[in-house]
């Protein structure tokens, strides 16, 4: 097997004697979108933090390349992986140009400096932000800001991409322009995580989906040994019914109307 770009071993995290994630065995390879899903609280965020390197496990352990990311300084993680988050919030008003090359910041007096230009004319096309470019960032809808934080993660350039929630804010064309090309990133060598709550997107996107509840895999596989009726309903607890795209193939993943929520 090549070397995981980022892997968990028994990896948990609790905070004020709650565990928020416990147990996890997680490879991440270069090559492969994963989608990670689950219910509100069944720790999805808390699993993007220490594959980051934002958040240190309680027990277990979190490698990139081989390498603890506990030990790894703050600008060789960042060079190492690009975090899109949930929220994006700026303390001062700088331009969606600005922005986009803050990006680039890893890499100042490195030789991948020379890059900057066309790293950042790229990341605002990809995101379709470039039209955006003199606006100052609190001027932005919310799916504007999302494109721009989005864009910034592009402007990196790591061989990991992190991405928590890209389209919870983005309208249909952008939705599947953000996960088209987290898609081709990973088909190009990259390896990228997102986070979704669009089981169907999850569907159709992912080479593997990890389902999380309640702090704890519940399932890691293809989209067709995940997105089943059975574990789904088990875990959201409501029922749930997935159904084959006729033309495509893909899982489209809905909520069964027709049986009232299990109240349990």
């Amino acid at each position: 097997m090549s070397a995981a770009a980022v892997e968990l071993a028994g990896a948990g995290y609790d905070v004020d004697g709650v565990t928020l994630l416990d147990g996890v065995d997680l490879r991440v390879e270069a090559g492969e979108l994963l989608a990670v899903v689950g219910p509100n609280g069944a720790g999805k965020s808390t699993l993007l933090g220490l594959l980051a390197g934002d958040l240190h496990p309680t027990r277990g352990s979190v490698t990139a390349e081989g390498d603890p990311v506990a030990r790894l300084k703050p600008a060789e993680l960042a060079r190492r992986r690009a975090v899109l988050l949930q929220e994006h919030r700026l303390s001062f008003p700088f331009a969606v140009a600005e922005v986009v090359r803050m990006g680039r910041s890893p890499w100042r007096g490195t030789p991948a400096e020379d890059e900057d230009d066309r790293r950042v004319a790229e990341a605002a096309a990809a995101a379709d932000v470039h039209h955006l470019a003199d606006r100052r960032f609190p001027t932005l809808s919310g799916g504007e800001k999302a494109r721009t934080a989005y864009a910034r993660a592009r402007a990196q350039a790591t061989p990991v991409l992190l991405l928590d929630e890209p389209t919870a804010a983005l309208d249909l064309r952008h939705q599947e322009m953000v996960l088209g090309q987290a898609r081709d990133l990973a088909r190009a060598g990259h390896a990228v995580v997102a986070v979704l709550h669009d089981l169907s997107l999850a569907g159709a996107y992912a080479d593997r989906v990890l389902l999380l509840g309640e702090g704890r895999v519940r399932g890691l596989g293809t989209p067709a040994e995940v997105l089943r009726p059975d574990l789904l309903g088990a875990v959201y607890r409501h029922r749930v019914e997935v159904l084959v795209h006729p033309r495509t193939g893909d899982l489209l993943v809905l909520p069964d109307r027709t049986t009232p929520e299990d109240p349990r």
